[in-house]
């Protein structure tokens, strides 16, 4: 491995993409039925290539995330391939803009594609050239299982763990706290007692009506219970959790370290789940691993399973992945998930390239 290669930056390739999901998500937040991506593949001078790629989840800002991703390009080209440079470049330009939203965003995916050309042009994994090297995470089944009702939850759930899954995780929020324990029970019963399951209530209840839900499910075996209130309600995360037993999981939506940072000093949660777009690529999911360490905290991912794969084996508190196929139909080689973990990650950089035909299938503007 030659970490003494220098590569200059030399445009970017920016494309957007919105792909039909194969089960599409109801959520207590919102329903997502389709994904709507953008493809970032950042170009040197050397001819290696560093791809990601960013989920947008209303197709609504596909087209303005795109165009800020091209809008950046002149800013780094010609800059040396230095993630941590470039990182540092991008969050003095939105300074007085803010690192969060469509910036922090757009930041994220050239963050995560310089590390991508950095690892290739060393021929190694990104797991390598960050000190670690490939194994295999376990992984949860997210794919399915919104808000769908008991008896057509209790179908999906059986089809999704039918791959190998021994983990899913299930959406709540429904009108009345009967539904979500109707629902609850019916998913455990078509799965089994051997079979991990966690819950996400993206947002949708209050303090107080968490509360109450959080404690009537004390008793059906929830591995945890996901972002049950608005995400940036630290305080109230804190009061939910200290009136349940079942553990608090947060953090997907993160903007960066520092919101994690007083996210742990408030006693959030007793896990946490970055989201490697809003933590800030892979630098921000650095920092954001070391911050889970010395906060005692398992760490998990959010979508992103390709590259999550890479930053959970070099996590100190790995803990789960979060597994999604959305993006699948449009990468040759998508990740692959054997007896409920990843697969060993053997190709250098993320692993990640497009199935070209399909990108023109599903391309938007």
């Amino acid at each position: 491995m030659n970490l003494d290669s220098e590569l200059t930056i030399r445009s970017l390739d920016v494309r957007a993409v919105n792909v039909p999901m194969q089960r599409p998500l109801k959520t207590g937040g919102g329903e997502v039925r389709s994904a709507a991506v953008v493809l970032v593949n950042l170009l040197t001078e050397e001819e290696v290539t560093g791809c990601s790629y960013l989920f947008c989840p209303t197709p609504l800002v596909l087209e303005p995330v795109a165009k800020l991703l091209s809008n950046l390009a002149p800013l780094i080209e010609g800059d040396r391939l230095a993630p941590l440079e470039i990182e540092r470049k991008l969050q003095k330009t939105f300074r007085l803009l803010g690192p969060q939203g469509l910036t922090g965003m757009a930041t994220a995916g050239i963050d995560m594609a310089t590390w991508d050309a950095l690892a290739k042009s060393c021929e190694v994994p990104l797991a390598t050239l960050l000190g670690g090297e490939p194994r295999k995470i376990p992984a949860y089944n997210s794919c399915g299982l919104g808000m769908i009702g008991a008896e057509r939850a209790a179908e999906e759930a059986q089809e999704l763990v039918a791959p190998g899954f021994s983990a899913i995780k299930v959406r709540l929020g429904y009108a009345e706290l009967k539904t979500d324990l109707k629902v609850v029970r019916a998913v455990r019963g078509s799965v089994g007692e051997e079979v991990v399951l966690m819950s996400d209530y993206n947002q949708s209840l209050s303090v107080a009506e968490a509360r109450r839900r959080t404690s009537a499910l004390e008793d059906e075996g929830l591995y945890w219970i996901e972002e049950p209130i608005r995400a940036d309600d630290y305080s109230g995360h804190a009061q939910v959790r200290r009136g349940t037993k079942t553990p608090i999981q947060i953090g997907e939506n993160w903007w960066g370290p520092h919101d994690m940072a007083k996210s742990i000093e408030a006693g959030s949660s007793d896990y946490v789940m970055p989201d490697a777009m809003k933590i800030g690529g892979v630098t921000g999911w650095l920092r954001a691993a070391a911050l889970a360490e010395s906060a005692g905290l398992p760490l998990s991912s959010h979508l992103f399973p390709e590259i999550s794969a890479h930053l959970l084996a070099v996590s100190p508190t790995s803990h789960w992945l979060e597994y999604v196929d959305w993006a699948n139909p449009i990468l040759e080689e998508p990740l692959r998930v054997e007896d409920g973990h990843t697969a060993a990650l053997a190709a250098s950089g993320v692993g990640i390239s497009w199935d070209e035909e399909a990108v023109r299938r599903y391309s938007v503007g």
